[in-house]
């Protein structure tokens, strides 16, 4: 169980990386939209749908996580009880840190 400041702490950074995970995915479906008008690739229309499929499901963990937060801001953070039954932060966390280096790759590649 995470508690306290350390639990709220991970919310509030892994809410920060869903939102720039958010604007990335945008970034790379935007250049990739570009791409297909110009080469019509079946390569391309596959990284859209994936980019899409995984920008709804940043979507949808950040908007959880920004529900969460809000509903502990009634609650002093040293006595905030952030436990793995109300949701998984340290794994959500971890996952928008791996999903951020990922993208933040794939947006130097598609950059160039």
């Amino acid at each position: 169980m995470i508690k306290g400041e350390l639990g709220l702490s991970l919310s509030v950074v892994a809410l920060a990386i869903g939102i720039v995970n958010i604007f990335l995915l945008l970034f790379l479906l935007k250049e990739y939209l570009k791409t297909y008008k110009q080469i019509k690739s079946g390569f391309t229309i596959g990284l859209m749908y994936f980019s899409t499929f995984l920008l709804l499901q940043n979507i949808v963990t950040t908007i959880f996580l920004a529900l969460h937060l809000i509903m502990l801001s009634d609650i002093s953070p040293m006595n905030a009880n952030i436990s793995e039954i109300n949701g998984p932060r340290l794994p959500l966390f971890l996952i928008n840190v791996v999903q951020l280096i990922a993208l933040s790759i794939l947006f130097k590649i598609t950059r160039e």
